[in-house]
Order: C-alpha cells, then structure tokens, then sequence
C-alpha cells in the first residue's frame, strides 16, 4: 500500500510541473506527461518499496527504537518517560484493507516524533498496548520511594502499586467514561466555527471559476449573487460602489460556506467519540471516514481547560480539553479533546472530580482595566471612522458619518472582555478564566508550572497595571494561547508570582513524596 500511495504521488507530479512549465516556455509541450506520468509512478512505487525494507521498529523494555530512510538513514531511541501519546489512525481505505498508522508523540514540540505506517490493526493495538503498559511501569519506577525513606523498607509492594493493580480498567478493555451523543454532536457541530475549514471555499471557487463573467479571478455565480443588491455584472470599468457590494456579498457567501464545511468537518471528525479510560491513561476513539483512537496518560497531563463560546453558553453546554507536552489542543488530530461538547454542569463537575480544584469564585481584575478596554475599543471605532472618510474621498461613497455608528458597540465590547477576565489562586492549582468570544477557563496545578512572567505595557505601567503569564510544558498553538491574568494590579501581580512560586516548590516536595499523579482519571 506505501508502493501504491507513493506511486500515486509520483504519478501526479508530472502533471503539475508540466502545465506549469508550458505556460512559462515554448519549448515544453504538454504530451510530455504521457510519458512522465508513467516514469513517475515507478520512480514512486520504487522509493515506497525501498522505504518499506529499510524501515524498522522495536518495542524494547526501555526504548522505542526506529530506523527509517533510504538515502539517509535515521535512527531513534525513545525512552518511555518522553512519550506523551501514542494515536492509531484509520482512512476509509486503511479500514478496508485492515492496516493502521501509529503516532508517537513526545515532550518538546507538536511534531510527530515516530510514525509506523500501514501496520496490522492488531499489531497497532498491541504496540498501543505495550508502550502504554512500559510507560506506567516507567513512571512507577521513577516515583518509587528511596528504600532509607521511613515506612518504605520491609515492603513488597507500595500503597500506590497495590492500588494500580486492584484498580479496575488495567485490563484490555477499557473503563468507558463519556460517549458523545449523535444530539450533542449535532449541537456542536452548529454551535463551533472552524477557521481552517474557509480552505474549502476557495477549493471550490478554483473549480467554478467562469470565463464568462468578466473575470478569470471571480466565479460567475458571485455576481449573479451580487446583481440584485447593486452588484456588477463585470469587473471591467466597474466603480467602487458596486464592486464594495460584490465583496460584501462575497464575505457572507464565504461565510456560509465556510461555517457548512465546518459542521460537516465536525460531525465527520467527532462522530463515534467515547472516551475510556485504561489504569492510569485516558483512551479515546473517533470519527467517521478518517477514524483515531489513541491514549493520553494522566500524568501528562499538564492542563484542563473549558471552552466554551457564547452560543454554546447560550444552550448551557461547554467542552473539557486536556493539554500534554505533546502538543497543544487544536494542533492537527484534536486528540485532546476530553468532552467535545456536554451540559455546563456535568463538564464542570468533570473538570472539579479531574483536577480537584472547583473552577468558580473568581476574582476580577480592577475597574481601571475596563476603563483601558473602553479606551482601546473606543480608538478602534475612530479608526473606522477615518477609513470611511478617506474611502469617500476617493469615490463616490455618500454619508460616510454613518460609520460612526461603530461607537455605540464600544461599551458593551468594554464590558463583556472585563466581564469574562477571572483568576482563582487556588491551594493546589491556579485559575484563568479569558475571552468572550471564545471563552477558557484553564486549571493548572502549581506543579505543572514552568515559568511565570509579568508583562507590562506602556499603557499597562500609567495605569499600574501588570499581565501574569502562566507557562507550562505544553505546546501552544496560535489558537490557544499561553494562559494569562490580564490586567491586574501590579502588587496583586507580585503577590501571584510570588505565591506561584512557593505553592510549585511545595507540591513539588509533596509529590516527591508520595506516587500521586496528581489528576483523577474516575473523573465522572
């Protein structure tokens, strides 16, 4: 199957590089790819054959080893105390011919660390299995206690290892703790918005591209959209108005578009979600055409976040993501996603049973930093303003003053980000609660911190404000963002630092003296 898929791309590649060339020189003609094409597909087939012998895998008592290349050779040792996650992924073609692609992911980045493609379903599950099993074995032999500890000597075995063995769901099949229901994938299908889904919009403007209307860059049923609300017909001597009427009928196509892709990409990407847990490792299965399962253990953890975002406030639901130094949520295979979608109350009292900290009774930033939002927002309405203006003036866009209306957003803009902002400097754990939008309600331990920094702007240091940020192992993505308490007072921000600091070296002392992984996994 790899000689078939590098085939395929091999086979694909003339065609792109031909079209391309014979639009730039004379001398290359387009027959060549029926001679290319054919070229391409052995050249593929022959590198997948030879990627295939020279690749290698073992499951040590220690280390994950792997060998790949064929021009240059590469070869990985990965102890089991870096392995993050380990995801077993299935196209609609791997499921027929019963072959599976297992992900290794360790600490340090969101790069997939080993990859084992087009391996048995059973094999896949045995290498899950077995990595799962070295790697609680691995950590329990990491926090074994010293044997001068008082109560650790004439022992067989220790509480915590009693425990692991009599506790349920160590054996093949695991504990189930949530499935998603087909109306609660539906709700969240409706209520979420993907912005990586606008791709297919414009895969599908590329391909209904029309000559006929007036321009080889706009599809022709765009300005038979636009006609109605005084739209062009052509691009050709077209003046501003009409062409500002094209592009606003333009964006709520898009939009639409956009926002159906994103649905259908949920109901195919969350269909089937259960979530289970194995000893001490969270287990999950999902989707409908591309279907993943993986493990996430629990003592790599490094967060628990609630999203939520105002619809889906609305309706009383929210959704529980965990964080691993792996990567980060919404990093590619959505393998965090703990509870997609659920009712607010039971995904609350989740976080609370897995974290032990209760995520309420969050104290605010001062008043002053509302005033700083109303400001802020205040300056962008002027700059919309302006731009109307200076839109006006160079054509003929009438009663520009109406962008004004822009300032009349301002104070609720200001309160909702004040409103929304929330921190709990918790005994075990701190709080941050941001964004209207899409609001987060992170837990971390103390234990999990890595660094915290306070930040302060020019604008910040006049008002004597201050930004903590709280940073942990995990592998942020430009979504999801490092967790910070915004604007408070610069003491409190000292306190918190301060605060942070001895609560992390105190539960850093307490965990090395027992064997707690410090998360639940009987979370519900």
């Amino acid at each position: 199957m790899l000689a078939l898929q590098r085939g395929v791309t091999g086979f694909s590649m003339p065609f792109f590089f031909v079209m391309v060339a014979a639009s730039v020189v004379d001398f290359v003609a387009i027959g060549w790819v029926f001679w290319l094409a054919p070229i391409g597909f052995v050249a593929g087939a022959g590198y997948g054959i030879a990627h295939y012998y020279r690749f290698g895998y073992a499951v040590t008592a220690d280390t994950v080893d792997v060998s790949s290349g064929v021009f240059s050779r590469r070869s990985r040792e990965i102890p089991y105390r870096r392995i993050q996650n380990v995801d077993v992924s299935q196209g609609l073609l791997q499921r027929v011919l019963g072959v599976a692609i297992v992900s290794i992911e360790t600490a340090g980045g969101g790069d997939t660390e080993a990859t084992l493609h087009f391996v048995s379903e059973e094999e896949a599950e045995r290498i899950r299995s077995e990595i799962r099993r070295l790697t609680a074995a691995t950590a329990e032999s990491t926090a074994e206690p010293d044997a001068d500890r008082p109560g650790s000597a004439d022992e067989s075995a220790s509480p915590s290892e009693s425990t692991r063995r009599d506790r349920p769901g160590d054996g093949a099949t695991p504990t189930q703790l949530f499935e998603l229901e087909a109306e609660e994938l539906l709700l969240y299908a409706l209520s979420s918005f993907r912005w990586g889904a606008a791709i297919f919009p414009l895969v599908l403007v590329l391909f209904l591209t029309g000559s006929d209307s007036g321009s080889g860059l706009v599809p022709a049923f765009v300005f038979d959209a636009a006609r109605p609300f005084g739209g062009p017909a052509t691009l050709e001597g077209v003046s501003i108005g009409p062409v500002l009427v094209l592009i606003a009928v333009s964006l709520v196509q898009w939009s639409v578009f956009t926002y159906v892709s994103s649905a259908i990409y949920t109901v195919a990407n969350y269909y089937g979600f259960r979530l289970g847990r194995a000893g001490d490792d969270f287990v999950y299965e999902r989707g409908l055409i591309q279907r993943y399962s993986g493990s996430i253990p629990a003592d790599k953890v490094q967060s628990v976040t609630i999203a939520e975002n105002p619809l889906q406030r609305l309706l009383g639901y929210a959704g529980l993501w965990v964080e691993t130094a792996g990567y980060g949520p919404d990093s590619g295979d959505g393998s965090q996603a703990t509870v997609p979608m659920a009712r607010r109350d039971r995904v609350h009292r989740f976080a609370e049973n897995l974290t032990g900290a209760e995520p309420s009774g969050f104290q605010s930033p001062p008043p002053l930093a509302r005033r700083r939002y109303f400001v802020r927002y205040a300056l962008l309405a002027a700059v919309v303003v302006v731009a109307a203006f200076g839109l006006a003036q160079v054509s003929a866009l009438e009663r520009w003053y109406l962008a004004a209306v822009v300032f009349v957003a301002v104070p609720p803009a200001a309160h909702l980000r004040y409103a929304n902002l929330g921190y709990v400097v918790g005994a075990d754990h701190l709080v941050i609660r941001t964004g209207f939008w899409k609001r987060r309600t992170t837990v971390i331990p103390y234990y999990r911190i890595q660094t915290v920094a306070t930040r302060r702007s020019v604008f910040q240091r006049r008002l004597e404000l201050a930004s903590l940020t709280v940073d942990t192992a995990s592998s942020r993505t430009f979504v999801w963002g490092t967790p910070t308490i915004y604007d408070i007072d610069l003491e409190t921000a000292r306190e918190i630092h301060g605060t942070s600091r001895e609560r992390l070296q105190s539960a850093l002392r307490d965990r090395a003296r027992t064997d707690d992984i410090g998360l639940s996994v009987d979370f519900t």
